[in-house]
C-alpha cells in the first residue's frame, strides 16, 4: 500500500513516541518493582528487629511481661500486617496475636494474599514465620514468633503507589502520542510542502515550459540541494531546447539551399528553358555533393564519438605532433599572412596518437580560419609529472559570452552569419572535446571578441 511521505513521516513520529513511552513503562516496571521487592523484604526485616526490641524492652526484672504493653505493641504490628506471638523462656505464651484476634489474623493474611494476586495471578507466596530470640544481659529470656505473608507482600498503599505510578506513564503515553501527532504533522508537512512544489515544478518542466522555477527556500540542505538541482535541470534543459532549435533551423537553411539550387536547375531544364548542358549538370552536381557533405558531417561525428570510446595509446612525445601539424598548416598561414609561433618543451604521454593528433588540428584549423591576415598564433606547451599543458591563442576575432558557453555542442556555431565555406559545419570542437574526454583530460577556452581567444588542454600522462 502506497502512503504519501507526509503520512509516513508522522506515523514514525508516532510510532517512535509510543516506543519510547512502552520502553519506558516497561523499565520502569520492571526495575522499580525489583528494588521496591528488595526494599519490602528488607524493610520488613528492619520492622521485625524493631519490634523484637521494643518486646525485650518489656521484660521485668522480676522474670514477668509488661503483658499490657506487649498487647499494644502486637495491636500495632496486626495493623502492619504481622502476627507477633510471645514466649518466656519455658514456652509459655506470654501474648499471642491470633488468641487474641484470630478472626482479624485471618483476614489480614486472606487480604494479603488477594492484594498479590489481584496484582500478580501467579505469584508464589505463603504465611511464613520467623523466631527471633530475646536476650538480656546475655541470657536468654525468651522468644519473639513474627508471622506474615512472604517472601514479601505489598499493602494497600504499596499498590496505590505502583498503580499511580502506572497511571502517571499511561498518562505520559497519551500526552506524547497527542504531542507527537502534532509534531509530526507540522514537520511533515513542512517537509512535504517544498517537495510538492519541486514535482510541480518538474512536472512543468515535463511538460515542455522550461522557464518554470522553484523558488522554493528550505531549512533543510537536502531540499535546496533538490531544488537547485531542479532549476538547473531546467536551465540545460532550456539551452539544450534553444539549441536544438538552432541546429535544426541551421540545418534547415543549409539543407534548403541546395535543394532550391537542384530544383530550379531542374526545373529550368524540364521546361526548356535551360539547355542540359556540362556546365548546368556540373551546377547540379556540385550542389549535391555539398548535400553529401552536410550528411557525411553527421556520420562523421556519430563515428568519431564512437571512436573516441576505443582508444589505441601509445607513449609519444606531443611536441613532436605539434610540429607536425605546424609543418602541415605553414602554407595555409602564410598564404593569410599569419604568424605561428611555438614554444615549449617535450612532453611524453601516454594516448591515442591519432585522436591527440586531431584535437590539434581541428584547434589550429579554427585558429587559422577566424584570425585576420596580419594576425598571429601562439602554441604553448608545457606540464608537470602528471600531466601535459597545452595552450592555443590567438588574436582574432573571439567569441562571445553568450556563445562561449554552447562552444563544444555539436553543430553550434557563434556566428550566425557564416556560411558552411566560412564557417565550417560546427562539429570540430565537438570531436576534439569527445576525444579529450575519452583520454580523462580537460578543455578550456576563453575568449573576448575583438582580441582573441584561448584553448587549454590538459592530458594525463
Amino acid at each position: 500500500m502506497k502512503s504519501s511521505l507526509r503520512t509516513k513521516l508522522t506515523v514514525t513520529y508516532v510510532s517512535i513516541a509510543l516506543l519510547c513511552v512502552g520502553l519506558i513503562s516497561i523499565l520502569s516496571n520492571v526495575l522499580m518493582e525489583n528494588q521496591f521487592r528488595q526494599y519490602i523484604i528488607q524493610n520488613q526485616e528492619t520492622k521485625n528487629e524493631n519490634l523484637v526490641q521494643s518486646i525485650a524492652s518489656q521484660y521485668k526484672d522480676d522474670g514477668s511481661w509488661h503483658s499490657d504493653v506487649i498487647q499494644g505493641l502486637g495491636i500495632n504490628a496486626l495493623e502492619q500486617g504481622m502476627i507477633v506471638k510471645v514466649m518466656n523462656h519455658k514456652n509459655n505464651t506470654v501474648w499471642d496475636a491470633q488468641c487474641y484476634n484470630n478472626g482479624m489474623c485471618q483476614r489480614m493474611i486472606f487480604h494479603m494474599s488477594e492484594n498479590m494476586y489481584s496484582r500478580y495471578p501467579n505469584w508464589k507466596g505463603e504465611y511464613v514465620e520467623k523466631s527471633y530470640p530475646i536476650f538480656i544481659e546475655g541470657k536468654q529470656v525468651g522468644t519473639a514468633q513474627i508471622g506474615y505473608f512472604g517472601p514479601y507482600y505489598f499493602t494497600d498503599t504499596d499498590l496505590a503507589f505502583i498503580n499511580t505510578l502506572n497511571m502517571v506513564l499511561i498518562g505520559v503515553g497519551i500526552i506524547s502520542l497527542i504531542i507527537s501527532f502534532i509534531l509530526g504533522s507540522v514537520m511533515s508537512k513542512r517537509i512535504s510542502n517544498p517537495i510538492v512544489r519541486v514535482i510541480n515544478t518538474a512536472k512543468m518542466i515535463a511538460d515542455g515550459y522550461y522557464d518554470a522555477r522553484c523558488i522554493e527556500k528550505s531549512g533543510t540542505i537536502e531540499i535546496n540541494q533538490l531544488t537547485q538541482a531542479i532549476n538547473n535541470l531546467a536551465d540545460s534543459l532550456g539551452k539544450q531546447e534553444n539549441l536544438r532549435k538552432r541546429l535544426t533551423a541551421d540545418v534547415a537553411h543549409e539543407l534548403r539551399t541546395p535543394l532550391a539550387t537542384l530544383q530550379s536547375h531542374l526545373e529550368a531544364m524540364i521546361d526548356g528553358i535551360w539547355e542540359a548542358d556540362t556546365k548546368r549538370l556540373d551546377s547540379c552536381h556540385e550542389e549535391t555533393m555539398r548535400l553529401g557533405r552536410m550528411v557525411g558531417d553527421l556520420e562523421k561525428l556519430a563515428r568519431y564519438e564512437n571512436e573516441s570510446l576505443i582508444l589505441d595509446k601509445t607513449e609519444f612525445d606531443l611536441s613532436d605532433i605539434i610540429r607536425n601539424c605546424i609543418l602541415n598548416f605553414e602554407n595555409d598561414f602564410k598564404n593569410k599572412n599569419i604568424d605561428i609561433h611555438f614554444e615549449g618543451e617535450g612532453q611524453i604521454i601516454f594516448a591515442d596518437k591519432d585522436k591527440i593528433s586531431q584535437v590539434v588540428i581541428n584547434i589550429m584549423t579554427n585558429a587559422l580560419k577566424y584570425t585576420q591576415p596580419g594576425g598571429n598564433v601562439e602554441i604553448l606547451l608545457s606540464g608537470s609529472k602528471e600531466v601535459a599543458e597545452l595552450i592555443i591563442k590567438d588574436n582574432g576575432i573571439g567569441i562571445s559570452d553568450e556563445d562561449i558557453k554552447y562552444i563544444f555542442e555539436r553543430f553550434y556555431r557563434a556566428d550566425k552569419s557564416r556560411t558552411r565555406a566560412t564557417g565550417g559545419s560546427g562539429i570540430g570542437l565537438t570531436i576534439a572535446k569527445a576525444r579529450v574526454d575519452a583520454h580523462r583530460g580537460t578543455i578550456e577556452v576563453s575568449s573576448k571578441i575583438n582580441q582573441g581567444t584561448e584553448f587549454m588542454i590538459k592530458l594525463p600522462k
